[in-house]
Order: C-alpha cells, then structure tokens, then sequence
C-alpha cells in the first residue's frame, strides 16, 4: 500500500485547507481595509462643506455688425418655495420620469447605471442616461457641463457628499426649485405661474405631468414652441407614473384628456428678432454640445450674421402689408447669396402668441414658385431656349408608361395658345411646365432640387412641376439664392462664430461653396424670370416698387401665397397663409409680393442697383418673337433674349439687311433697361 504522504510530512488536502485560509485572510483583511477607508472617507466627506457653486454669465448674441441683439440669463425668472408647497402630484410625476429610486440609493443608483450602459451598448450609442436627480443637482450647482469621465466622478463624489449632508427632501426640494423649464425660468414656482398661471401647489395632475416632462428638453416639449411634442410627452410622464405605482391606469386616462388652459407668452419688451435668436441659440447648443440652460449662463458670445436693419425693414413690412388681415400668418427669410449668410428671419406674425417658426414649416406646397428648377434642368438637360414653345391648352397628359394621366390647368382656366419660354414664366402657365418637366423627366428635376439644398419629400410626377409637393421657405430661399449666385451654393450660415467668456475661440464658421451649374445657365434663367415683374407678369403690380434689376417667381395653392426672388445681393422667399383649416381668397393670394418688393427695397436701399453679370458662355441677340428667328430692321416687335452659346437662332426673320458699319455689334447689356433704352431710342 502505497503512502500519500509528502516528505515534509504534508497531504494534499491540508495543503488546500491552509490555502484557502491564507485567502480568506487575505480578503477579509482587503474588507476590513476597505471598509475603513470608505467609512473615514464617508466621514471626512461629511465633515466637509460643499463647494461655492459655479459661477455664471449671461450669453450675449451678436449681429453682423457687432450690434447686441440679446442677452441671455441676465435676469432668471426664479422663486423658491417650500416642498410642501409644492403639489404632490408634480414631485411624483418629477420623481417617476427622473429617478424613480431617487429614495433608494445613496446618491448614485448602479442599477439605472447597469440598465444604461446595457440598452445603450445595445444601440451602440449613448440612447440612455443614469444620473440621478441627485447628481443633476450637483452638476448644475458645481460643475462644468462637460462630457469627461473626469467630470462625472465629480459629479458622483459630490452626489454622494450631498447625500450625507443633506435629507432627501432637502436634496428634492433644492432640485424643484433650480431645474430649468426654458424661457429664462428656473424652479417649478416660476414655471407653474408661466405656463398655467398659477401657484405649485395647485398642480393638477395633468398639468403636473405636462410641467416634469419639459426639463428633459426645453426646446422640444415646451407648448410654447411644440404643443404636439408637449402633450406627447405628458403622456410618456402618465405612462411612467402608472408604472412607478403612483397612479392607476384610469388617473392616467382621465389625465390625458384634460384640457389645459397654457397661457400666451409674455413679453417684457419687444423682442428683436425672436425666431432667429431661438434659431441661432438651438444651432449654438448644438455646436457647443449644451443644454438650452447651459448655454444660456455659459458666458459665451455667439455672433451671428443677421443685418438688424434688415431685420426691423423685415418686421415692419409684414405688419405693414398685412395690418388689414390680422389672422393670416407670414414667414420671411433673406440669405445674401455670396456668403450664405442669413439676413433677416421673420417666422411669424407675433412671437409673443406663438413661437412655431414658420421659415422651416416643411408642410407648404410651393406651387409655381418651384417652377424656376424644373425650367433650370430643361435648360441644363434638355437645351431649352427662350424661344422653346409649347401649346398651351387644355391637355391630358399620360405618365408611367401610359398607366396614368394628369390634367393640369391655369389659374382661371386662362389658355395662351402657342407660348415661348419667357411667357410661360411670365404668365406661370401651367400646360407649359407639365410638357416640361415630362421633357425632361421629374427624376432629373428632383436630382436638381436636391442639389440645391431642398431635402423635402418628393416624387417623380407630372404635377411635382406645379409645386404639389411641401417645402419650407428656407429651402427655397436657399436655392434661389443660387440663381443669385451665379450657380454656386453656398450653405446657409446663422453663426459666425462663437467665443468664450475669455475671448477664445469655440467655433469659426467655415461655410462650404461648391458649384451646383454652370452660370451660364443660372444667368438665361435670370434673365426670363425679370419677366415675372413686367406689366402683365404675375409680379406686375409691384413693378412700380421695385427699382433694380430683380428676378423671382410667385406661387399660388388654395392655401398659401409665395413670393420667392433676388437680385445680386439678396435673395428672399416671403410665405403668407394660414396655419390650418383655411384657404386664401382672391385678394390674400397676392399679399407675399408685395412684401418682397417693399423688403428688398428698403433693405438695398443704399445700395446703388446692379446688373446681374453675364458670365461666359452667353450670346444676346435681338429676336422676332412671331418667328423665334433673329430680329433685323425688318421686325419691328424685336425683343433681346440672352442665350447659351450655340443655342441662339442662326436665321433672320426676313433677309438680311446690308451690315450699319455704325451699329454697335457683340453681347448687349439684358434686361428691362436695355429694352426701354431702345424704345426710348427709337421714338
């Protein structure tokens, strides 16, 4: 038999046994350490007294010409109270939907940690947060808002610091009273006498959940700017209340359904330019990566490229124009198409009564104002000329290899018979463009679109010609302000840059320019849409306002009015409509033209009026509209056309005359002056 002893007399399983001893000593000794460091670090942490909470400064926003047009955070809409003085309703709805085990934890809660770090490893993105009420608490009060690990076990530490130093009802009462709801206002007090009129404590349950759920984006679910968002987002509160157990599902219900009675903003004093300022102040937090509330006590100082002259010419004239029509709503945006930057924004009629910027409403068809495109890739694709004609009349066309037809029609069921180009646009004659943009195919134009910055939905149909498909005045300001530019796009620029309270630079605009056509093409175009504002035009009857070479391109639906033109400086899209439920009559479908031809005026006022240049690659030759040939002593209705090279007529309309060694030869100058120069010439 043989013996299992070692020579030192050991076996194998004392062995064991003295190894797992040494281990447990070894843990239990790691335990008792740890325990002792964390309780003297429990204990100084204790001992300790918070830190002196950040400092603050207002936000200042900037013109173009250094001109303050706000500042931010100089006065909080702020008052404290007690939470007792607070409805109940609100502090559950608070502590459903920020930190439902707000009770539980010590200041940190590693379960919401764990849930958050799996759904977002889940989404491979940060889709979900896990910081307390707690934690915010110690952010807003001590912290910078960035987004280090550095800073977030400060923010821990000084959770778990405030945990020990204060009672959780003290902790919850602090939180209440600094949140921020947007606006400027901070605290539930102030943000229940803003949007509801009425003290905290008087909380409905409705309007409790409806105020817990804004802190978590003031931009996206306050009413004043999103009623939709807003109640979207009270529902998500009920929702989570029913979960948290602190209301059944039939409190829920009733909740959902009540009305609530959100008061109108008011304002202080006229505000200067309040769609741009929420404009610039939502493309700031985004750049910085801040909330609203940080932002607007980050000290920095944005500047942007907004002409406060041109904003007040801006204000003014929409009220001006539409003093008459107190109900109907407008939208005006100005971009100056050689830097992209944004002149003027006007997103509605009174900011103080609703903030919905109308600029960058995607639900408003165009109508012939999108025509301008689908003529620019006729003449890219196609090689339309001013002489390209077709028959207008009553026409059904067949589309999708004969499977449908479209039967457009004029405006008052008006036919021109046989039309050129310049009339078709002249006029916005509607057979004309459908026969176009099946000329050319709707897939090219939506091509052409998108490569002049409009990113709305559309789909490759006849009526896509006659703007069917919804837009926003941005978009089309944008692309228009590539006609004005000579074919070249620049991206539309709000911000400048933006500094911080010391001066260093956060971010520098570097707007990208990149050549969507050729010039030659953007300048024929030009040339025909001036026609727009001749006497029997669809702008002519603001011909008489308008003292500068301009080019543009109304457009009529049953519910909305556009005016959409430029000159060299500037280009302007100008919206007039109602917000739902109502058409325009007679007389309100031409109210936007009239704002553009005053904007424009009264903005360039200073500047001396300037021919669109003519680019290479263009001929002007007189021409004999009866004929579409070229135009000699013997065609007394001449009229000079501006062509891509090789595309202009080559034969006169009668034989050729002797050459007048005295006649100027070469390009003529285009336009409405050239023509009148001739006429006042010749009489």
């Amino acid at each position: 038999m043989s013996d299992t002893r070692h020579e030192d007399g050991d076996i194998p399983a004392l062995r064991w046994a003295r190894r797992i001893k040494r281990w447990f000593v070894f843990s239990f000794s790691c335990l008792l350490l740890f325990s002792a460091g964390t309780i003297v670090l429990l204990l100084f942490m204790r001992s300790q007294s918070p830190p002196v909470s950040k400092m603050t400064e207002a936000s200042e926003i900037y013109d173009a010409h250094g001109d303050l047009i706000e500042t931010y955070g100089s006065v909080k809409n702020r008052q404290a109270v007690t939470l007792k003085e607070i409805s109940p309703f609100l502090v559950e709805a608070t502590l459903a939907v920020e930190d439902r085990n707000f009770y539980q934890h010590y200041g940190f809660d590693p379960k919401a940690i764990a849930r958050a770090a799996w759904v977002n490893l889940q989404h491979f993105s940060k889709v979900q947060g896990a910081g307390t009420i707690t934690q915010q608490l110690a952010r807003n009060l001590y912290l910078s808002h960035d987004r280090t690990w550095t800073r977030k076990i400060q923010e821990t530490y000084y959770a778990v610091e405030m945990e020990l130093q204060m009672s959780k009802d003290q902790i919850l009462e602090q939180y209440l009273n600094q949140i921020y709801y947007g606006h400027s206002t901070y605290g539930i007090e102030a943000a229940s006498r803003l949007f509801l009129g009425k003290d905290a404590k008087d909380l409905t349950l409705a309007e409790s959940a409806l105020l817990a759920g804004i802190p978590k984006g003031p931009r996206y679910y306050s009413p004043y700017y999103d009623m939709k968002n807003a109640l979207n987002r009270q529902k998500t509160v009920l929702q989570t209340m029913v979960d948290a157990g602190y209301i059944t599902p039939q409190q829920a219900d009733e909740a959902g359904r009540e009305k609530l009675n959100i008061l109108p903003l008011e304002s202080k004093k006229a505000a200067v330019a309040p769609y741009f300022r929420d404009y610039v102040r939502s493309q700031a937090t985004d750049l910085l990566g801040l909330e609203e509330d940080q932002f607007e006590e980050s000290g920095s100082r944005i500047y942007t490229t907004l002409d406060l002259s041109a904003q007040k010419i801006a204000e003014d004239t929409v009220n001006e124009q539409l003093k008459d029509t107190p109900d109907i709503q407008a939208a005006l945006v100005a971009i100056d198409p050689r830097g992209g930057y944004i002149k003027a924004m006007v997103g509605g009629r009174d900011y103080t009564k609703n903030q919905y910027n109308r600029v960058f409403a995607t639900t408003r068809q165009p109508g012939s104002s999108f025509k301008p495109i689908v003529y620019l890739t006729a003449l890219k694709e196609k090689q339309f000329t001013p002489l390209t004609k077709f028959k207008s009349e009553p026409t059904t066309f067949t589309y999708d290899q004969g499977r449908q037809t479209y039967t457009p029609s004029n405006f008052g069921n008006i036919f021109y018979d046989w039309i050129d180009l310049r009339t078709a646009i002249a006029k916005s004659d509607n057979i004309f463009a459908v026969h176009s943009i099946l000329e050319v195919g709707p897939e090219r134009v939506i091509e052409m679109a998108r490569r002049m910055g409009i990113t709305s939905p559309m789909q490759p149909v006849p009526s896509l010609a006659l703007g069917t498909f919804p837009v926003s005045p941005f978009e089309m300001a944008s692309a228009f302000s590539i006609l004005a530019g000579e074919g070249v796009r620049v991206e539309p620029t709000a911000i400048l840059r933006i500094e911080d309270r010391r001066g260093r630079v956060l971010y520098e605009a570097q707007p990208k320019a990149e050549t969507v056509i050729e010039p030659q093409y953007t300048y024929v175009l030009t040339q025909l849409m001036e026609s727009v504002f001749d006497q029997g035009g669809t702008g002519g009857r603001v011909s008489s306002t308008l003292k500068r070479p301009v080019a543009g391109k109304t457009g009529t639906t049953d519910t909305d009015a556009w005016m959409v033109g430029y000159t060299p400086e500037l280009a302007t899209a100008v919206w007039v409509g109602y917000d739902k439920g109502r058409q325009v009559n007679s007389v309100e479908s031409h109210l936007a033209a009239p704002i553009f031809a005053d904007f424009t005026e009264k903005t360039l006022e200073s500047v001396p009026p300037k021919l669109f240049p003519v680019p290479e690659g263009v001929v002007t030759v007189d021409i004999d509209p009866a004929t579409g040939k070229l135009a000699n002593a013997d065609c007394p209705n001449s009229r000079t056309e501006a062509f891509i090279a090789g595309t202009e007529p080559t034969e006169y309309c009668t034989a050729q005359p002797a050459k007048d060694p005295d006649r100027p030869t070469g390009p003529k100058p285009n336009g409405s002056w050239w023509q009148d120069l001739k006429r006042w010439w010749s009489s």
